[in-house]
């Protein structure tokens, strides 16, 4: 596989933090969480941004963000670190369910738009030409 660019790898970590805000935005709207929203979605979301970023490290998600063995590293990654962030250094809760919950969504979310990244790109930018 070439080399990705600048503009693909920036794309990525963006679409990757837009996955966590995502997630931590829903959650806080699912639980009528009150507060400033830009604040509370960011308080909340810091140690799944810090451990995505300890994911992209891990992963070298650099050299081919889109692939899935970069995903597959990624994702473990920021739910883990970000679990261990949330309960250690930021003092905030993981029940079981929570974690569950976290496990599955970021997972679709980070797993799901390199999926329909993959496609994008491998879709032919035109048509054959038709035999006459």
């Amino acid at each position: 596989m070439a080399t990705p660019t600048h503009r693909l790898i920036a794309i990525a970590a963006a679409c990757d933090v837009a996955a966590v805000l995502l997630f931590v935005a829903v959650g806080r709207r699912s639980h009528d969480e009150g507060g400033t929203v830009v604040t509370g979605v960011l308080s909340v979301a810091a140690p799944f941004l810090i451990a995505l970023a300890v994911g992209w490290v891990a992963a070298q998600a650099w050299r081919a963000p889109i692939a899935w063995r970069t995903s597959l590293i990624i994702w473990p990654v920021t739910v883990a670190v970000g679990m261990a962030l949330r309960r250690f250094a930021f003092d905030r809760g993981t029940a079981t369910s929570f974690i569950v919950v976290a496990s599955v969504a970021t997972g679709l979310l980070l797993l799901g738009w390199r999926l329909v990244a993959r496609r994008i790109i491998a879709r032919p930018t035109s048509e054959p030409p038709t035999a006459r």
